[in-house]
């Protein structure tokens, strides 16, 4: 018989992953084998352990849920992910599923729906909460009828670190010591970020990577 689903669960806070961490462990086909406080150390302990699943979530410093499921998925790793997020957003929902993710979780139904959608995942099956449902059919059939399809991310990802450590507040320097990049690539960054995304400034650059889920509001 093969053994329990081993998870590794990465959130920033720690009270939500030993809260998770205690409702996934007390089922017997589940079990968490590594924690992370960030998308980086997710991305490393990955290397480090053997694990089935991760579970990500979206906001998370350094390096967010997306991200990291965008590096995960990019390294050929056989683990499935599942993202979770306090926030019933549409575009983190599709961000998730363009990333690699194989499901949708909101932390304000966290008692209940992990533990069908760690199943549901392993299963080979996508899960979705309602909303998430909806949301996707609906932009579905709105694509169809204009004869498009889902478009490709507007940024690269060496400009979503740079936009991330923006919004953060981080200086032109610390950016650029953070990225190891001269400050002269870092400003060229922000201004091909500005470019692309038609915004002003600072300001329009921070409320962007919020709503893409790069930083909480």
């Amino acid at each position: 018989m093969p053994g329990p689903t081993r998870i590794l669960l990465a959130d920033d806070h720690a009270l939500v992953r030993s809260g998770l961490r205690m409702i996934l462990d007390n089922e017997p086909d589940l079990t968490v084998v590594a924690e992370a406080a960030d998308g980086f150390d997710a991305v490393a302990a990955l290397a480090e352990t053997p694990v089935d699943l991760v579970i990500l979530d979206i906001a998370m410093p350094r390096m967010t849920g997306i991200q990291a499921a965008r590096e995960i998925t990019r390294t050929d790793s056989t683990a499935r992910i599942l993202m979770l997020s306090m926030y019933d957003n549409e575009q983190y929902f599709f961000e998730s599923l363009k990333a690699g993710a194989s499901g949708y979780v909101l932390k304000s139904v966290a008692d209940r729906d992990p533990i069908e959608a760690c199943r549901a995942t392993m299963r080979g099956e996508s899960f979705l909460y309602p909303g998430a449902v909806t949301a996707l059919v609906r932009d579905y059939l709105q694509l169809e009828r204009q004869g498009r399809s889902l478009p490709d991310a507007i940024l690269t990802p060496r400009e979503e670190e740079v936009l991330k450590l923006v919004a953060e507040g981080h200086s032109t320097r610390e950016i650029a010591e953070t990225l190891v990049i001269s400050t002269k690539t870092v400003d060229r960054h922000r201004a091909n970020m500005l470019q692309k995304l038609g915004l002003r400034d600072r300001l329009a650059l921070t409320r962007y990577a919020i709503r893409a889920g790069l930083i909480e509001p």
